[in-house]
C-alpha cells in the first residue's frame, strides 16, 4: 500500500538551530480538536508501549483519520497546562503490522463496508495476513463466516478505490492539496486527475466543490504556471466576477472588474518581491474572454450615464430571460382566469367575509383585485400589515372560480407556513419546477406548469437564476403573484429581483403599510417597524420581546447558550433544538455562528459513550445535530438539496460511511462521510441564512466585535423571522449602531432597466 507524503506541520526551528527530529509510531485513536483553515490538530494516539494510556500529539495532521497508523516526526514538548505532548512536524501513514493495529485500522471506517465487528471477524480469520489478503486475494474474504459474495465485492472495490485515491494524493499533497479535496478531485476526474491538475489547474475551481480560484491558483503555481500567464489572468477575471456574484451582483462595471482582478492577481515571489499583473494585460485578457464568450460585455443604463457592464454568461442570460418572460406574461392577450375581469367585487368581498370572518382593508382589497386581474403583480409590506390574510383571500376567491392554483416558496419552512395559512398544498420552488441533476427544470417555456394562478411567498429570497427558471415555467395567460417584504435582506444569490420589480413601473404592485390593531400588541411587530424606520426598539412592556444586556463580547456567548438551553425552554416551554433559532450577524468571533455552534452542540447534543459520531475537519457530527446545507446540490434527494435547507441528523452508519439527515421538507437525505463539507451545524446560523424561514423563537447576539455587520436590514430581518418570541442579547451600543446604520448600497443589477418600455426613436 502506498503511503501519502509527509503532511506539512508546524514550522520547526530555522536551519542550523533545528534539533534532530524524534520519530513516533502510533495509532490515531481520536481527534479532539481540528482547525479547518490552518490544519492545526490536537489528537490522542496509542503506541505499543502506552497501552490504554493515550498520548497527546499536536500539529498539522490534515487528512489523518482515526484508526490509521502514523509515523510522525517532531519533538516532545511540555505544555504548562496540559503537560507532555508530541509536536508533529510531519507525518506519513503506514500499514499496521500487529493484529490489534490491523483490527483498529479496518474497524475505523476507513474502508467502506467494514465496521468494528466485521473487522474483528476478518482479522480473527486471517491474522497478520489480513491486509495482504484484501489487496492480493480479495476473493478469499468469502471464507470469513457470514460474509457473502456481494459484501466481499463491495469491500474489494472500496479497497481498490482507496488505493487509487492514495496514489493520486501522493501527487496532489505535494502541490498543497488537502486529503479531503484530493478525494473530490479524484472523484471528478478519476485516472485523469494528475493530468488535469498539471495542465488545466483552473478547471478545478469550476468543476470541484470546495476549490475556489485561490486554491486552484496555489496548485497552478506549484505546477509551474507563470503569475502573468493569460490562462491565470482570465481565470482571475472570471473568479472576480464569481466573487461579485456571491456578493449579490449580477455584473461589475469593467473598470471595477479590471481593478479588482489586478489586486487578486498580485503575488509575492519567493524572495518577497511583489509582482503585479499589468493593467494592460488584464484589459487584453478581458477583451479575449469576451470574444471567446467567456463573459458578456454590454452597456446598461446607470445613474450617471451608460455603464460598461461585464457579466458571467449565466447571469446575463438569466437577467435578459427573466425580463423577457415577465414582459411576455404581462402583454399576452390570453387569460386563464377571465371570470375576474367582470366580477362584482362588492359581492365577492361579502362572500369572502363569510369564509374568513374578516373584512379586507382598502389596501388589501386593491391587492386582491390586482392579483386576480393582472397577469403579474407584486405584494409587499412589513409584519402585521396583513400580507398573509390577503394571500389567503386571493386563494379563496380563485378556488371559488375553480382555478388551478400553485403555491410555492423558496424554503421548506416557508412553504409549510403558506400551506397552513391557505389550507392549500404548497411546495418549494425547486420541487415545483422538478429540478433535475445539473439544475435544469422539468417545467419551462416548452413544458409550462398547468396552473391558472401561481403565488410565490418570501419573494425577497428569489435570486436571479431561480426567478428566471420560475417565471419561464408560468404558462401564457396564467397569473403570477410575488409576495415578500422588500425591506428584508436581498437574496443570498445574485440579484435583487423583488426590489427591481418594484422599481419597474410596468409591474403592477401594492404595498401594505397599515399595522392592524392586534399586531400593535406584539413587540415583535412593533419593534420590527421601529427598527425599519431607524428608531430604537421598545425593550420593555412586551411579553414577546426581551433584551439581556451584556457589554462583554466574550460573555455574550455563554449567555446565549444559557438562554437557549435553559431559560427560554423553562419559561415558555419551547424545545431548545426544534423551536429556538440563534441568528447571528456574522460567522466568526466569540458570539459568531462558529463558536456558538460548538457551545450549543455541547449543551444540547453532547458526546455519549458508545454512540457513533463522525469528525470532519473542525466539526463533529452526532445523531440529533441540527444542520444546514451550504451549497446547491442537484444530485441529492428527489429534487436536489439546496443552500439553506435545514435538517436533523437522524442516523449514522459508520460501516457504510454515511449519515442520514431528515430535512425540514420531511425527506431523508444520505450524506457520504466525504460529503460532510456540504453541511454545517445550524444551532446558530447567520441572519442571511435565515431568510424565508420562520421560527417560534429567535435569539440574536449583538456585540461590538461584529461592528462591520451591524446594519438595520440585518437586524430587521432577524426580528421578523420570529413567530412568537424575540430575545436580543448583548451590547446596548451594538444595538444602537445596528438600528441607525443603513445596509450596503444597491447591487449591480439591470433587471429594472430591462423592464422599461423601449424608448421611441
Amino acid at each position: 500500500m502506498t503511503s501519502p507524503p509527509a503532511a506539512p506541520g508546524p514550522r520547526p526551528p530555522a536551519d542550523g538551530a533545528r534539533p534532530p527530529g524524534v520519530v513516533l509510531d502510533a495509532v490515531l485513536e481520536r481527534i479532539t480538536y481540528a482547525n479547518e483553515e490552518t490544519g492545526y490538530t490536537i489528537a490522542r494516539v496509542a503506541t505499543e508501549k502506552s497501552g490504554n494510556d493515550l498520548l497527546t500529539v499536536v500539529g498539522s495532521l490534515l487528512g489523518a483519520q482515526p484508526g490509521e497508523s502514523l509515523r510522525m516526526t517532531g519533538r516532545w514538548t511540555s505544555h504548562p497546562r496540559y503537560g507532555r505532548q508530541f509536536e508533529v512536524w510531519n507525518y506519513t501513514t503506514v500499514l499496521p503490522a500487529t493484529i490489534v493495529g490491523i483490527e483498529r485500522y479496518l474497524g475505523s471506517g476507513l474502508v467502506k463496508g467494514i465496521g468494528p465487528k466485521l473487522a474483528e471477524r476478518i482479522v480473527a480469520h486471517f491474522g497478520t495476513d489480513t491486509l495482504r489478503v484484501i489487496e492480493d486475494e480479495p476473493q478469499r474474504l468469502i471464507e470469513v463466516p457470514k460474509l457473502g459474495p456481494k459484501r466481499t465485492k463491495l469491500i474489494a472495490a472500496a479497497w481498490l478505490e482507496q488505493q487509487a485515491i492514495k496514489e493520486v494524493m501522493i501527487f496532489l499533497q505535494g502541490v498543497g492539496v488537502s486529503t479531503s479535496l484530493a478525494v473530490r478531485i479524484y472523484k471528478q476526474y478519476a485516472d485523469t486527475s494528475i493530468q488535469v491538475v498539471k495542465e488545466e489547474p483552473y478547471r478545478l475551481a469550476a468543476d470541484v466543490w470546495g476549490i475556489g480560484f485561490r486554491t486552484a491558483d496555489t496548485i497552478a503555481r506549484a505546477v509551474g504556471i507563470a503569475y502573468d500567464s493569460p490562462q491565470r489572468v482570465k481565470a482571475g477575471l472570471q473568479y472576480t466576477l464569481s466573487e461579485a456574484a456571491d456578493g449579490g451582483h449580477c455584473y461589475l462595471p469593467a473598470p471595477n472588474l479590471v481593478t479588482d482582478a489586478a489586486k487578486i492577481l498580485a503575488v509575492t515571489d519567493k524572495e518577497g518581491h511583489d509582482l503585479a499583473v499589468p493593467t494592460a494585460l488584464v484589459e487584453q485578457c478581458l477583451r479575449e474572454l469576451a470574444d471567446d464568450e467567456g463573459v458578456v460585455r454590454e452597456e446598461v443604463p446607470g445613474a450617471d450615464g451608460p455603464v460598461p457592464a461585464v457579466y458571467l454568461v449565466p447571469f446575463h442570460r438569466a437577467e435578459r430571460g427573466l425580463a423577457g418572460s415577465l414582459l411576455s406574461l404581462l402583454n399576452t392577450g390570453r387569460d386563464r382566469m377571465p371570470a375576474f375581469g367582470s366580477v362584482d367585487w362588492d359581492r365577492a368581498q361579502a362572500w369572502l367575509k363569510t369564509r374568513t370572518g374578516h373584512e379586507l382593508a382598502p389596501e388589501q382589497e386593491q391587492a386582491v383585485r390586482l392579483a386576480l386581474t393582472e397577469k403579474v403583480a407584486v405584494l409587499t409590506g412589513g409584519p402585521g400589515c396583513g400580507k398573509s390574510f390577503t394571500v389567503r383571500s386571493i386563494v379563496e376567491l380563485a378556488r371559488a372560480k375553480r382555478a388551478k392554483i400553485v403555491l410555492a416558496a423558496p424554503t421548506g419552512r416557508a412553504a409549510k407556513r403558506l400551506a397552513e395559512l391557505t389550507g392549500h398544498e404548497a411546495t418549494t420552488v425547486h420541487r415545483l419546477l422538478k429540478l433535475q441533476p445539473g439544475g435544469d427544470p422539468s417545467y419551462d417555456r416548452d413544458n409550462p406548469l398547468d396552473a391558472d394562478l401561481v403565488v410565490v411567498d418570501e419573494a425577497s429570497m428569489l435570486d436571479l437564476i431561480l426567478a428566471n427558471k420560475l417565471v419561464k415555467a408560468v404558462a401564457p395567460g396564467a397569473h403570477l403573484l410575488l409576495v415578500g417584504d422588500v425591506d428584508q435582506l436581498p437574496s443570498v444569490g445574485a440579484g435583487e429581483v423583488l426590489r427591481d420589480l418594484l422599481n419597474a413601473d410596468v409591474i403592477p404592485r401594492v404595498r401594505l403599510t397599515r399595522i392592524f390593531r392586534q399586531a400593535q400588541e406584539s413587540g415583535v411587530v412593533v419593534n420590527a417597524h421601529r427598527i425599519n424606520a431607524g428608531q430604537f426598539p421598545q425593550l420593555k412592556g412586551f411579553p414577546d420581546f426581551f433584551f439581556f444586556e451584556c457589554e462583554d463580547s466574550e460573555a455574550t456567548a455563554p449567555l446565549v447558550v444559557d438562554l437557549v438551553s435553559k431559560r427560554i425552554p423553562k419559561k415558555f416551554g419551547f424545545d431548545a433544538r426544534r423551536d429556538i433559532q440563534v441568528l447571528t450577524p456574522m460567522h466568526r468571533g466569540p458570539a459568531g455562528a462558529g463558536n456558538l455552534n460548538q457551545l450549543l452542540q455541547e449543551a444540547l447534543t453532547p458526546a455519549v459513550e458508545g454512540r457513533p459520531e463522525r469528525r470532519y475537519g473542525g466539526r463533529v457530527y452526532r445523531v440529533g445535530d441540527k444542520v444546514t446545507q451550504i451549497r446547491n446540490n442537484y444530485d441529492k434527494g428527489t429534487a436536489g438539496v439546496f443552500n439553506g435547507t435545514v435538517g436533523v441528523v437522524t442516523g449514522m452508519q459508520p460501516d457504510d460511511h454515511k449519515l442520514i439527515v431528515r430535512t425540514d421538507e420531511d425527506e431523508d437525505v444520505e450524506y457520504a462521510f466525504d460529503e460532510l463539507d456540504e453541511l454545517v451545524h445550524a444551532y446558530a446560523i447567520s441572519i442571511h441564512r435565515s431568510q424565508g424561514s420562520e421560527y417560534p423563537a429567535v435569539v440574536v447576539p449583538l456585540t461590538t466585535s461584529a461592528w462591520m455587520m451591524l446594519q438595520r436590514n440585518l437586524l430587521y430581518t432577524a426580528v421578523t423571522r420570529a413567530k412568537k418570541l424575540v430575545v436580543l442579547a448583548g451590547s446596548t451600543r451594538a444595538l444602537a449602531v445596528a438600528v441607525r446604520t443603513l445596509g450596503a448600497g444597491r447591487r449591480h443589477t439591470a433587471l429594472d432597466h430591462r423592464l422599461l418600455p423601449p424608448s421611441p426613436d
